[in-house]
């Protein structure tokens, strides 16, 4: 079988959310896969993390990277027997059959968090793409479901295959995690919350700043240790790069008065998140929308109790390992981290064997099997 794979996604050097599933499912897909024949295509030479070329697997850099898939892209893609973009964005033109990956459709239900430029661009790419997709990815049933409602696809055009983490033994092993280093390197004093995504308005990060408010009623030290002991010294750490309009976060820190609590540690690199992840107290994600949640089960998977929003695909990975709250109240998303930390050991263990429901492996297995469908 010949694989037309348009890899642009993973091609990037700060991988988030698209990007790491793109890259996940793209190294497992490489693991997996020695009989079928793979013509990757970027707009760039290969990083070096991406897999080596082989006999049956290789690379095409189509230039200029600037529009390539309106005009570079479709003239240089050959007759195969499917092209699979692991992304929103497919070519303009492409050869047939054409399978697609969507991450979630936030952007439909939630448009005033979506600058103008980026919001079109969703809007209109994703469902070019998946008109004219043979089928399509889903990365959760919540997606799917969503595909379903508002693009009126039918049930049996979407199969759901979840991503995963990054299992490696040298990277999720939980012992000898490099705690101490990490808190020097970022600046972390005390025990802290971990949030860990890119800042922008669907992550509902002012609203997470507003229930750490709550952990920190305005009462003098001793009496606020008194009442709430398990929060007392606490920090909450703000991991990720900045995405867009995420001036609001910054400045609702300092209406707060959380200026000495709050520690931003711009974008952190794959190699430190285990040990990261591993030192927080609760890993909180409120969003008010998730395609998946790479960054939940990763948590899980390590240990770390998390909180997440009772919204779009959360509940549906997490089940009972986690603390599901309503990301619309401050004082509930405030509750769900008490809890968390009262039942650290609980969830702890609960959330170990929840992760390992989600692998790259698995996905690319189920992966493989729709793209063979085609032959």
């Amino acid at each position: 079988m010949r694989i037309n794979l348009i890899a642009n996604e993973a091609n990037v050097l700060h991988r988030v959310g698209s990007n790491q599933y793109a890259f996940g499912l793209i190294k497992a897909l490489a693991d997996l896969d020695k009989k079928n024949d793979y013509q990757v295509f970027l707009s760039r030479s290969p990083l070096a993390d991406l897999p080596k070329p082989r006999r049956n697997w290789w690379y095409q850099v189509v230039a200029p990277a600037r529009l390539a898939n309106f005009w570079a892209l479709p003239r240089a893609l050959p007759a195969a027997d499917v092209t699979f973009v692991p992304g929103h964005y497919s070519p303009w033109f492409c050869p047939k059959p054409l399978v697609v990956s969507i991450m979630d459709l936030g952007f439909l239900r939630f448009p005033q968090q979506f600058t103008r430029p980026i919001y079109w661009k969703l809007k209109y790419w994703t469902k070019f793409s998946v008109r004219q997709a043979s089928h399509i990815l889903a990365i959760s049933q919540s997606t799917k479901d969503d595909l379903v409602k508002f693009y009126g696809l039918p049930s049996k055009k979407i199969t759901v295959t979840y991503p995963g983490y990054d299992q490696q033994e040298a990277r999720f092993k939980r012992q000898d995690l490099r705690g101490k280093k990490i808190k020097k390197k970022y600046k972390i004093k005390n025990d802290y919350i971990l949030f860990l995504s890119t800042l922008k308005p669907n992550k509902n990060i002012e609203g997470l700043l507003e229930a750490f408010r709550i952990l920190f009623p305005r009462t003098p030290r001793r009496r606020a240790a008194a009442h709430h002991p398990r929060s007392a010294g606490l920090s909450l750490v703000i991991a990720g790069r900045q995405g867009w309009l995420y001036e609001r976060i910054f400045a609702k820190v300092k209406q707060l008065g959380l200026a000495d609590k709050v520690i931003f540690t711009d974008f952190v690199p794959e190699a430190d998140v285990p040990a990261l992840m591993r030192g927080a107290k609760a890993f909180v994600l409120p969003s008010f929308w998730e395609g998946f949640g790479i960054p939940v089960v990763a948590a899980m998977a390590i240990g770390t109790p998390v909180v997440v929003a009772d919204r779009g695909s959360l509940p549906e990975i997490v089940g009972e390992a986690g603390i599901i709250v309503d990301p619309s109240q401050p004082a509930a998303i405030a509750a769900g981290i008490r809890q968390a930390l009262k039942d650290y050991d609980k969830l702890s263990q609960l959330g170990i064997k929840q992760a390992k429901k989600f692998s790259w492996g698995k996905c690319a297995r189920e992966t493989l099997t729709v793209l063979e469908k085609f032959v």
